[in-house]
């Protein structure tokens, strides 16, 4: 026996009596904004009206005075919680349906007077539209109870009749303000999803752009420092090892931007398995730095081996990459030192240089390159520094945390 439904009934029914409220109401006022301000004031007078009305009903009906203020003030109640809690009014509204029907006159039809039929009417229109459908279906159980137990049996038809309507009403304004709802959440993902895919196409074109260009240049380069030893004569052996370092260097720079430029065009979202370089490849950067003629002294722990993340020799790999760029552009001739530690915080990255011998080469403006490393560090978890030494020089240091690939760490 399938017992799923019985439960399922069972929590709509606690739900129902003494469960969490539904979710207030506040569409209508949002839309009117000079109007809510007025809401309150106006609402505290249309009760204050309706408890004194009914107060003169309750008193002309011959009750005691203490009874007529209670009978007066469960009927003002339900009205006074309706609009931040909805399924605690119809609480209210059906204890006063089952209260408030003694000493009615045995020639009314109605038990109740026309203050508490009016406000039930409204408290079960706004509850129906806030509830879940099962919650919705014990609430028009326990509706009916007071009406079959206390209404004429003339006038019971009528009553039920739309009390079912008020249910089939509220359901389909529930489900309809719930689907706009979901609309208009799947048009913010979309258009959000739109803008998204419009700045990364913005983005690839002018990467695509940049490769053009930077590629001639680059091009360029490789070329001239290429037929540089056969279009001069008499170039000494240092000068054409230069030129080959040169050239090598553009031709390694065209490699890497063509390797961007298709992963930029290439559409599969799968995991790209171009290797990265890492702390095993300083040594070769190192030499071809030297060869393009940069002094460069390299210390690497050689403690470190096999026991740094990928992501994390990755980032030192860029920063001392980026660091010894901008030794060779802004200090020409001074010598510089790769120093890679590891220690209790992680691995520790220095690049630094003498003061320089020459001026400064001009690149055409400030770049991003210290903006770049600090970011690789700060993604990592890290701090980044960079700034003059006091003897003169200039030094750029990360400490990337990380915890060791190896148990021995």
């Amino acid at each position: 026996m399938n017992r799923q439904p019985i439960v399922m009934a069972l929590r709509a029914l606690r739900q129902t009596l003494w469960g969490p409220d539904a979710p207030p109401g506040r569409q209508l006022l949002a839309r009117w904004p000079r109007v809510a301000p007025y809401a309150t004031p106006v609402g505290l007078l249309a009760a204050l009206g309706l408890f004194l009305i009914t107060l003169n009903v309750e008193s002309s009906w011959g009750l005691p005075t203490p009874v007529a203020l209670l009978f007066a003030g469960m009927t003002v109640a339900p009205l006074l919680a309706l609009p931040r809690r909805p399924l605690l009014a119809w609480r209210l509204t059906v204890l006063a349906l089952l209260i408030c029907t003694f000493n009615a006159p045995a020639n009314r039809s109605w038990p109740w007077t026309p203050p508490l039929v009016l406000g039930s009417v409204a408290v079960v229109a706004v509850v129906v539209a806030r509830v879940d459908r099962p919650v919705l279906v014990w609430l028009v159980v326990i509706s009916t109870v007071p009406v079959l137990t206390f209404v004429h049996p003339d006038n019971r038809v009528p009553v039920l009749l739309l009390l079912g309507a008020l249910a089939i009403v509220g359901d389909l304004i529930r489900r309809n303000r719930l689907s706009r709802r979901a609309l208009a959440a799947q048009t913010e993902l979309s258009e959000r999803e739109q803008e998204r895919r419009a700045v990364l196409e913005e983005r690839t074109r002018i990467a695509r752009e940049l490769h053009d260009v930077v590629a001639h240049h680059m091009s360029l380069i490789a070329v001239q420092a290429e037929t540089a030893p056969y279009r001069l004569t008499d170039v000494p052996a240092p000068a054409a090892a230069e030129f080959a370092a040169i050239a090598g260097s553009a031709r390694d720079a065209l490699t890497d931007m063509r390797r961007l430029l298709g992963v930029l065009r290439s559409e599969a979202t799968g995991p790209q398995t171009a290797p990265q370089p890492d702390l095993g490849d300083l040594g070769a950067m190192v030499d071809v730095a030297r060869r393009a003629g940069l002094p460069v002294t390299l210390d690497v722990d050689p403690s470190i081996d096999g026991r740094v993340p990928a992501p994390v020799g990755l980032a030192a790999y860029r920063i001392v990459q980026e660091g010894l760029a901008n030794a060779a552009r802004h200090a020409a001739g001074a010598a510089v030192r790769v120093t890679v530690r590891a220690g209790g915080s992680g691995l520790g990255v220095r690049v630094e240089n003498s003061p320089a011998d020459a001026r400064p080469t001009t690149d055409g403006g400030p770049g991003h390159g210290l903006t770049g490393m600090r970011e690789r560090a700060t993604s990592l978890g890290g701090t980044f520094t960079a700034g003059p030494l006091p003897e003169g020089g200039y030094a750029v240091a990360a400490e990337l945390p990380y915890e060791a690939e190896s148990g021995d760490a």
